[in-house]
């Protein structure tokens, strides 16, 4: 499976923020998106969900190989930065609510306490509306909903920032045993999580997508070289 983003144009008034960015995400690895604020790498997200329509350009996904006529949005799954849940819920009522409406997407559920039990949110939390979770906690219930449904494409958009290092290396243990059988895209400006996490790097600058080279990525050098390439970014 692979998701080929072709030549793909958004602009905001005069404001180019792609400038035909094309890459082929593809499953089984962990993929890092790198940039510098207002780079685009949420309005790229936004695309590849379908949440925002772009000027020029495709999204494909390439299975078994044919390539879908219509992207399928359905397929993709995203855990925004700012969450956004109904808060009029509490998280027991949220999650019973969401496996009913997914039920023909979900293989081998487990109960809401067993997946409350993996993103350790404790017994009485679980029964408190939304309204009162922290960002940490909103975050949690949005990585679970990923957990349940498993979509073939998974956007992250700085996903662990605000989760405490127990859970965050929950979080990444769960996605290194998930990636075999998604494409995984992680926004994130941490480069360490990012070394530690990401089998690719890809860089969003001036526009355009650019992989970073794995020797790069493994090598000592690697945060001199982001910071070089970002800094002739801005100065473009």
């Amino acid at each position: 499976m692979k998701l080929v983003l072709q030549n793909i144009e958004k602009k905001y008034d005069e404001n180019n923020v792609l400038k035909k960015a094309s890459f082929t995400f593809e499953r089984g690895k962990i993929y890092g998106l790198l940039g510098r604020n207002g780079a685009g790498k949420t309005t790229l997200f936004n695309c590849i969900s379908g949440d925002l329509k772009f000027e020029n350009g495709k999204v494909m996904l390439l299975e078994d190989g044919n390539i879908e006529a219509d992207m399928n949005y359905s397929k993709v799954g995203y855990v925004f930065s700012e969450p956004i849940l109904p808060e009029f819920l509490t998280g027991q009522e949220f999650l019973k609510f969401y496996i009913d409406i997914n039920k023909d997407k979900i293989n081998n559920l487990l109960t809401i306490d067993e997946y409350f039990d993996i993103i350790k949110i404790n017994d009485g939390d679980r029964y408190r509306l939304i309204k009162g979770y922290s960002h940490g906690m909103k975050n949690k219930i949005q990585m679970v909903c990923i957990l349940i449904t498993r979509p073939p494409v998974i956007l992250l958009d700085e996903p662990l920032t605000s989760f405490d290092v127990v859970v965050a290396l929950e979080i990444k243990n769960l996605l290194k045993k998930m990636k075999s059988e998604h494409i995984i895209i992680i926004s994130t400006h941490i480069l360490q999580l990012a070394t530690d996490l990401c089998d690719e790097i890809v860089i969003l600058n001036k526009g355009v997508l650019e992989e970073i080279d794995n020797q790069v990525l493994n090598g000592p050098e690697f945060e001199e070289k982001i910071m070089e390439i970002l800094k002739e970014g801005n100065n473009g």
